[in-house]
């Protein structure tokens, strides 16, 4: 009997592994919720922000509940081969990192709050690793258009390592913007429509609960 339950004990331990596996699974596609990208209304002057913390799944799903952002797309930067596959972007020879590229209504939303849940978010002291994802394509990276972001990153960066909130140094890079592809479609909108998926409900649910509780007065409503 013990062998037996030791067996059982172990198998439920595998299928878990193989349920949380690390970002990239394909899954039949669920209802989408509201949470996806909507149409930027008439007149409204919107801002970029590009964003690497690790599976961009989960950075997805975080940024498009924040008040302010119309759009979140799912894809890869700054690495040499032109519109990449993720196969190819998973063989860690592109030079690519999974990103997220955000638009947003900075009357709504700052770009000092996009910094704030960058930070908030993930991990920036480990490098080219979030959690079981792991390799160059998962770095911590924010990618900036213009000076100003420039300025507000190095200055969060350098205020949070003197603070020692982490108690490890930062090893998030800042760099100027370099090249954006959109992932396949598969990866857009991903939790939202892929919510009961193991990666999904393990890994990314469990974040956004905390993120939600966190930022519980800069979310849309509905969040």
């Amino acid at each position: 009997m013990k062998t037996k339950r030791m067996i059982r004990s172990y198998l439920s331990l595998f299928l878990l592994a193989v349920t949380i596996a690390a970002c990239g699974q394909k899954a039949k596609p669920e209802k989408s919720i509201h949470m996806a990208n909507t149409k930027v209304p008439e007149g409204v002057k919107t801002d970029t922000a590009i964003f690497g913390e690790g599976c961009f799944w989960c950075t997805e799903a975080f940024f498009q509940r924040l008040e302010g952002v119309y759009e979140v797309t799912s894809g890869y930067g700054g690495g040499h081969v032109e519109n990449p596959s993720y196969e190819q972007v998973c063989d860690k020879n592109t030079g690519h990192v999974e990103l997220a590229k955000i638009v947003y209504d900075p009357a709504r939303v700052s770009f000092d709050d996009l910094l704030e849940v960058f930070w908030k978010t993930h991990d920036p002291t480990t490098i080219d690793q979030q959690g079981n994802d792991v390799g160059p394509q998962y770095r911590s990276v924010i990618y900036y258009l213009n000076e100003a972001q420039k300025t507000k990153a190095e200055s969060y960066k350098t205020a949070l390592d003197k603070s020692g909130a982490w108690g490890k140094p930062i090893v998030t890079t800042i760099e100027p913007f370099k090249n954006f592809y959109p992932a396949e479609n598969y990866h857009q909108n991903y939790y939202n429509d892929n919510s009961s998926q193991g990666y999904c409900r393990f890994v990314i649910q469990p974040k956004l609960e905390k993120f939600e509780k966190v930022f519980k007065g800069k979310l849309k409503k509905g969040a």
